[in-house]
C-alpha cells in the first residue's frame, strides 16, 4: 500500500510539472470515452444497448478533433470555442449523434477553473443555451427528450464544478499568502526589535563611557596640576580616577554581558543600575568637584525597571553635561518627584558656560542639533512613551526636565531583586 501511495505521489508530481502530458493524457481518456458512448444506441430501450450501433466516419473525426483540442486545453476559451462547434455539427449532421458534446463539457469545465466568475457565467450560459438549442431543433429525438435535457445538465455541472474548483483553489492560495506575510512580519518584527535592542544597549555603552571618561578626565587633570605641590592631593584624584575607571569597566561588563547567549555562565547576573544607587552617582560627581544636591520624593513609591534605568540614565548624562559645559564654580540640582502617574526628572544647574556648547541646546530646546548624549535621553524616554525637554535657564544656567509614565510600555520584566518596582529614592 505504502509503494502504491508513493508511486502515485510521484505520477502526480510528474504530472503536474508537465502539463502538456497530463492534458494529453486527458484528451487520450476523452477520445476513449466518446468513441465508447458511440457504439451506444440511446433509442435502444433499456435492454442491450451497447454494440447496437457503429459510429460512422465522420463522427470519428470529428471526436478526433475534438481530442486533438483538449490537448491545447490551456487556452480555455479557443478549446471551447471549437468543441462548441465540432458538438454542434454533430448534432446537425449526424442520426443519431455521437458524443462529440462531451469534449465542449471538458472544456467549459476548465474555462471556468481557470477565469473569474462573471466570465463563467457568461460563457456557461451561452455555452448551455446553445448547445441544448442545437440537440433539441436538430437532434433526431424530440424536444423533450432526456438526451437533450442531458445536454443542458451536463454543461451545467461542469460550468459550476470548474467554478468550485477555481474557488477552492483561490481560498488555499489566500490562506498561503496570509501564512507567508505572516511568516515575513515576524522576521521584521524580530529584526525591529534586534535594532531597537542594539540602539539601547549603544544608548547605555554612550551614558557609561561619556559619564566616567569625563570624571576620570577631570581627575587626571586634577592630579597633574598639584602633582608637585601637593601631592596628597593628587594621589586622592589617583585614586578617584581608579574608582571611575573601575566602575566603567563595572558598567560596560553588564552592558555588554546582555550580548551573551543565554546560559553563558560568564553572563552578569547584577541588576542595571537605577535609582537605588543615585547616592554613589551623585558621590562620583561631587569627588570630581561639582556640588550636586538631591531631592527625592521618597513616599515608597516604586518604579518600572525600564523607568528607573531612563532616570538614572537621564541624571547620569544631564550631571556629565554639567561637569563638561558648565565652566568654573557650577553647581546642580537634582530631583526625582512622583506626580500622579508619572515620575518627573528634572537636573538644574547655574553654570556660566556658552550655552551653544551645550549638545542639543538652542532656543527652542531643539534636541536633534549637537552632540549625542540629550538624542539619547530624547530617545530614551520617548521609547517609554514620556516626554523630555532642555534649554538654558532664564538668568543663566541650564535645566533638563524628563516626564517618565510610571506603567512603562516596554513590556520588561522586572530585575532580580526588584518585584513591585523600585523606590524613587534610597
Amino acid at each position: 500500500m505504502t509503494t502504491l501511495s508513493s508511486g502515485f505521489a510521484r505520477a502526480r508530481r510528474w504530472l503536474r510539472d508537465h502539463p502538456l502530458a497530463l492534458d494529453a493524457t486527458l484528451a487520450f481518456g476523452s477520445l476513449v470515452a466518446m468513441i465508447g458512448g458511440s457504439f451506444v444506441d440511446p433509442g435502444a430501450g433499456h435492454g442491450q444497448t451497447f454494440g447496437t450501433r457503429t459510429p460512422e466516419p465522420f463522427s470519428v473525426l470529428l471526436m478526433v478533433l475534438a481530442a486533438v483540442a483538449l490537448v491545447l486545453r490551456r487556452r480555455p476559451m479557443s478549446v471551447l470555442a471549437v468543441t462548441g462547434v465540432l458538438s454542434a455539427t454533430e448534432y446537425t449532421v449526424m442520426d443519431p449523434p455521437a458524443p462529440v458534446v462531451m469534449s465542449a463539457v471538458i472544456a467549459l469545465y476548465t474555462v471556468a477553473s481557470r477565469t473569474d466568475r462573471p466570465t463563467t457565467w457568461r460563457v456557461g450560459l451561452l455555452t448551455m443555451g446553445a448547445l441544448t438549442a442545437v440537440a433539441m431543433v436538430f437532434g433526431s429525438t424530440p424536444w423533450y427528450s432526456q438526451e437533450n435535457l442531458g445536454v443542458f445538465a451536463w454543461t451545467g455541472m461542469a460550468g459550476a464544478a470548474g467554478d468550485a474548483v477555481r474557488s477552492r483553489r483561490a481560498f488555499v492560495d489566500a490562506i498561503r499568502e496570509r501564512a507567508e506575510r505572516a511568516e515575513r512580519t515576524r522576521e521584521e518584527e524580530a529584526r525591529r526589535r534586534v535594532a531597537e535592542e542594539r540602539l539601547r544597549i549603544a544608548r547605555d555603552l554612550h551614558d557609561v563611557v561619556a559619564h566616567h571618561i569625563a570624571l576620570v578626565n577631570v581627575q587626571a587633570g586634577v592630579a597633574a596640576h598639584v602633582m608637585d605641590k601637593r601631592p596628597d592631593q593628587a594621589k586622592e584624584a589617583l585614586a578617584h580616577v581608579r574608582d571611575a575607571s573601575r566602575s566603567a569597566l563595572n558598567e560596560l561588563r553588564v552592558t555588554v554581558g546582555l550580548l551573551r547567549q543565554q546560559g553563558d555562565p560568564e553572563a552578569p547576573t547584577e541588576p542595571a543600575p537605577g535609582l537605588a544607587v543615585l547616592d554613589e552617582l551623585v558621590g562620583t560627581f561631587r569627588n570630581a568637584g561639582l556640588p550636586v544636591e538631591v531631592a527625592c520624593a521618597d513616599g515608597g513609591d516604586r518604579l518600572p525597571a525600564a523607568v528607573d534605568l531612563a532616570a538614572y540614565r537621564v541624571i547620569q548624562e544631564a550631571l556629565t553635561n554639567v561637569r563638561k559645559h558648565a565652566g568654573a564654580g557650577a553647581t546642580a540640582e537634582v530631583s526625582v518627584v512622583r506626580v500622579g502617574a508619572t515620575a518627573e526628572v528634572t537636573v538644574l544647574d547655574n553654570g556660566r558656560g556658552s550655552a551653544s556648547r551645550r549638545p542639543g541646546s538652542g532656543a527652542d530646546a531643539d534636541l536633534d542639533s549637537g552632540g549625542h548624549g540629550l538624542v539619547g535621553m530624547r530617545e530614551r524616554v520617548t521609547a517609554l512613551g514620556g516626554a523630555l525637554t532642555a534649554g538654558p535657564r532664564y538668568g543663566g544656567g541650564f535645566r533638563v526636565h524628563a516626564i517618565l509614565p510610571v506603567e512603562a510600555r516596554t513590556g520588561e520584566p522586572e530585575r532580580p531583586g526588584t518585584a513591585g518596582g523600585t523606590r524613587l529614592c534610597r
